[in-house]
């Protein structure tokens, strides 16, 4: 599977207005990424689930290509609610939508509905999720008694163009965490980390969908800061700098673990979101597709090496 980008939104170039909230400099921003060869966008902005949510539909309106990413926290709203909210904006952006759930608050409102315990959060997070799977796919109303949700007659009319086969991305690096994505994620977010590290917990995680049957099914994004100078340490992200070309060997690198996606942060200006597109992800993409291609050549007589090769994917 090809490598993909996505973009993960910072602040504007004054350093006080989020990314969504200038609409002139946002929809220029738009264009050039979704020009420059980012296939996905995140909406995750601080201002919590409900905006976000708004936000994920004016972007979607606003380009023709690009997914959104979702940022959403189980239990600011119903999940009857949330299924048809969200049925009805992948709907109208004809299936551009993905979810990503996360363990964490978007702000302090939605704070107030953490349960508490570790394990709980993950339990609420996988129940809420089995209900927005069957709300999206049921052909009649269903009644559900859980541990945090009750239902009587759930049941959405809309269903989106996916069913319940909205991409669902998730992360997390306990024991119970992977237990939840390895039977929910299509989309697996890893922590940074030594790239040893970071290959174990890819084990882990297709051992933890193993479970469920679903161990191809997972695929891997891996979130990296970008800079063109000095890095930047504390972040949570795979911190690179330099020039483009010593940029993108570093993530070939990363790629060959099996990695299909990048999740780029700190490219958040114009030039920066042109000179990536034009730059760092043309100059992967070659990459990549010569060593495809010298893989090919070198194994067109020994078809199993090939399959081996592409096995950690």
């Amino acid at each position: 599977m090809p490598i993909e980008f996505t973009h993960v939104p910072g602040k504007t170039a004054d350093a006080t207005v989020p990314f969504f909230y200038d609409f002139a400099e946002t929809a220029t921003k738009l264009g050039l990424i979704e020009d420059g060869g980012f296939q996905k966008i995140v909406v995750d902005d601080s201002a919590g689930l409900l905006t976000n949510m708004d936000l994920a539909a004016q972007v979607l309106d606003r380009t023709s290509s690009l997914e959104v990413v979702l940022t959403h926290w189980a239990g600011v709203i119903e999940p009857t609610v949330a299924a048809r909210q969200l049925a009805s904006i992948d709907r109208g952006s004809g299936g551009r939508l993905a979810l990503r759930m996360i363990s964490e608050p978007l702000n302090d409102d939605d704070a107030e509905t953490r349960p508490v315990g570790h394990g709980v959060v993950w339990q609420r997070i996988d129940e809420y999720l089995v209900l927005l799977k069957r709300l999206w796919s049921n052909d009649r109303p269903f009644d559900h008694e859980g541990a945090f949700y009750s239902i009587k007659g759930g049941y959405i009319e809309r269903k989106g163009p996916h069913g319940a086969d909205l991409v669902i991305r998730m992360g997390g690096q306990s024991g119970t965490a992977l237990k939840v994505a390895g039977r929910h994620a299509d989309v697996f977010e890893l922590a940074p980390g030594p790239i040893d590290d970071i290959r174990q917990l890819m084990e882990r995680a297709r051992r933890a969908a193993a479970e469920h049957g679903r161990a191809g099914k997972l695929r891997f994004a891996l979130p990296v800061r970008i800079h063109q100078g000095v890095s930047v340490a504390g972040q949570k992200t795979v911190d690179l700098s330099g020039p483009p070309a010593q940029v993108a060997l570093s993530l070939l690198a990363y790629a060959a673990l099996g990695i299909d996606e990048f999740m780029v942060i700190g490219v958040d200006t114009p030039h920066e979101i042109a000179t990536a597109g034009r730059e760092t992800i043309a100059l992967l993409r070659n990459s990549l597709a010569r060593r495809e291609a010298n893989e090919f050549h070198h194994g067109a007589y020994a078809p199993g090496a090939g399959l081996e090769t592409r096995a950690v994917g």
